[in-house]
Parts: structure tokens; sequence; C-alpha cells
């Protein structure tokens, strides 16, 4: 299985924020297009408001963290960009990967469990 691979290009993000499918609950907003590739490609943006530095990254890596460990129930071929709200700050880890999964359901992007 191939593996996800980090977005970095601003453009790319704006393509995303402006032409793609979106889903938002308290914690996160998940943004996603299909790219035509057969990998996925994950970004992943945590604004100032979120809280200081560590606040910022601890953030950053639990959302980084409940993609890897559910990576393979994702369908390949889709850039994704996860946006940190203002309350992910205060969120543990299991709400975080709770609602990145739930966003994930709601656009479609989650393998059916019998394939």
């Amino acid at each position: 299985m191939e593996h996800t691979v980090s977005l970095k290009q601003n453009h790319v993000f704006r393509r995303l924020y402006n032409k793609g499918k979106s889903a938002v609950n308290p914690c996160l907003a998940l943004y996603c297009r299909k790219n035509n590739s057969p990998r996925s490609r994950l970004g992943i943006t945590v604004g100032v408001k979120v809280g200081k530095a560590v606040v910022r990254n601890r953030t950053r890596r639990r959302i980084r963290e409940a993609y890897r460990i559910h990576e393979d129930r994702f369908l390949p071929g889709y850039d994704l960009v996860v946006v940190a709200r203002v309350r992910a700050g205060h969120c543990r880890y299991r709400e975080v990967e709770r609602s990145l999964l739930s966003l994930a359901d709601k656009l479609g992007l989650l393998r059916k469990e019998g394939a």
C-alpha cells in the first residue's frame, strides 16, 4: 500500500479551499479533492488562534497521528487538508481522532467495511 505524501505548496491548499468538498465540526474542518494519482496527499493547517507554538505543534501531531493510524481506511487518490479550529487546541487525542473519522465518513472518504 502506498503511503500518504505531505502537501506543502500554497497553491494546492488554495485550490482545495476553493474547489474541494468540505465538512466541518467543532474541532476540525476537512477539505478533499480527487488528485488523479494512486497516492493520497495530506496537508494540515493550524492557525495562530489555536494557541501558542507548543499547542499548535501538539495539535498538528495529534491530527497526523490520527490519520496515520487510520490511513488504510481512507480511499487512495485524494488531496486532503485538515484545518484545526480554535477548539482543537483543547481537544484530547480521542476527540481529534473521532472528529477526523466522522468528517471523512461524511465526505465518503472511508472504505466500506466489507471491501
